[in-house]
């Protein structure tokens, strides 16, 4: 008689649905609250900008579609990169990916603050302000915590949640649609060339997200095969409310004030109904948004620190897991990221703050840049077992257009913060000279061992 494991009932694999809404919610924070007035002052030639990103971050999601069909298991970029270039660039892929979810998380849970005192006034006091921003972070870590059952629960509703919002002015927008508002096609000095990069660079990282739900493929149902069918679906939707909800925001609010709007949504719900209360519900979407982001950002941060530790690459505490979700890589993440928080609020000037935020932009592109590069070696391998030949032109052209998009990605960074994202490599290489080192001393010490004992079974037998 075979006798089945207990399964845990905190802990749940993903299905399409919830995949997708992970990916979805993580490239949705709240910045979308904001973009519309961000490109107002290059003009509506700014969509052209929004158009392009759109190709190359679907290029690159039906990019991690097709890796995690070959390596269906948690960690994303870092196991393609580790198993096509060996464990170094696989920990540059894990470092630098954990790097980018701990600083995000802290940039988020402050941002999300100023959201949250339209609704609750908290920032008149900078105790009051901190305890926000903590209790904005820790909420979703202790939904992690509770187990991948939960954190499916939170994604789920709170993609929903902010969605209704952002639908009403994306959809409701084009029944009050005024082509008088939309302004100048190229405005400013930009040439039009110009004015597509100026504009792009502001709109570059508002689809980094893409790579959710391969991260965790170990926590989705048959993974080969959702994985990329998440990723691409909750990109394409994502890029859908990007696109639609700005062009609408460019119709219903006329230029010369949405240039200086600092509330690009809630202009125009007031536009379209008339009174003032667009900018409780936009604050209200805004918050919903960000602590969805945070949800589906915390359970990352663990994952792929989890995956490195499995092989030895990251401390091996990283590798506990219960219910489902890494827990000491969602604590380690966590209080990082209150630090950061804390001493932004505590240091008396934000410029520390935001090159580290800057830096993200610089470090989140290289997995993007490692994982594109595996899967271009794994195209020139020339190997007939290992390379689809009938697929092999389309997946070549779509490596290259992802690997281009990740290189626009590190161009819009800006220099200081490749400088900046540099360094904190290097910083990794130190650590991953620690656990290397620690690998071969216990390699060394096994292969003694099994030496010793093999030398006095033969002993023995030779008595």
């Amino acid at each position: 008689m075979t006798t089945r494991a207990p399964q845990n009932r905190h802990a749940r694999r993903f299905g399409l649905p919830v995949a997708t809404a992970l990916v979805m919610g993580n490239i949705i924070g709240g910045g979308i609250f904001l973009l519309p007035a961000s490109v107002a002052p290059f003009g509506t030639i700014s969509l052209v900008a929004f158009a392009i990103l759109t190709a190359g971050a679907i290029a690159l999601a039906l990019v991690f579609g097709r890796l995690a069909e070959r390596h269906p298991r948690t960690g994303g970029p870092y196991v393609y990169a580790r198993e096509e270039f060996g464990d170094f660039a696989g920990f540059l892929a894990a470092w630098s990916y954990w790097i980018t979810t701990w600083v995000s998380n802290a940039a988020l849970a402050v941002a999300a603050v100023g959201y949250l005192d339209v609704l609750i006034p908290v920032q008149h006091s900078t105790a009051a302000t901190i305890a926000a921003a903590l209790l904005l972070q820790w909420l979703p870590a202790l939904a992690n915590l509770a187990g991948t059952r939960y954190v499916g629960a939170v994604q789920v509703v709170s993609t929903v949640l902010k969605f209704v919002p952002l639908l009403l002015v994306a959809v409701g927008g084009l029944f009050f649609f005024d082509t008088a508002n939309l302004g100048p096609f190229q405005a400013g000095d930009h040439s039009a060339a110009g004015a597509v990069s100026a504009s792009a660079a502001i709109l570059l990282f508002s689809y980094l997200g893409v790579e959710s739900a391969a991260v965790s493929a170990g926590e989705v149902k048959d993974p080969a095969r959702n994985v990329g069918r998440a990723t691409i679906l909750g990109t394409a939707a994502a890029a859908g409310i990007y696109l639609l909800g700005t062009l609408s925001v460019f119709g219903t609010v006329a230029h010369d004030k949405l240039v200086g709007s600092t509330a690009p949504f809630s202009d125009a719900v007031d536009s379209m109904f008339g009174g003032s209360w667009g900018g409780t519900v936009v604050a209200l979407a805004a918050l919903v948004s960000m602590v969805g982001a945070l949800n589906g950002w915390t359970l990352l941060s663990a994952q792929t620190p989890y995956a490195a530790a499995k092989d030895g690459l990251f401390p091996k505490v990283f590798a506990t897991k219960r219910r489902g979700v890494p827990t000491v890589g969602v604590l380690v993440t966590v209080v990082l990221a209150s630090l950061l928080t804390v001493y932004n609020y505590t240091a008396g000037s934000q410029r520390v703050f935001e090159v580290l935020v800057l830096v993200t932009t610089f470090t989140a592109t290289v997995p993007y840049l490692l994982a594109t590069a595996a899967q271009i070696h794994h195209l020139l391998s020339g190997r007939p077992d290992r390379v689809d030949r009938r697929r092999l032109v389309r997946d070549a052209v779509l490596a290259a257009a992802a690997f281009g998009f990740s290189m626009w990605l590190v161009a819009g960074s800006g220099y200081a913060a490749v400088y900046q994202g540099v360094l904190f490599l290097f910083a990794g290489v130190l650590v991953y000279a620690w656990m290397s080192a620690r690998r071969n001393r216990a390699a060394e010490t096994e292969e003694s061992g099994t030496c010793a004992q093999s030398y006095s079974t033969s002993s023995v037998a030779g008595r």
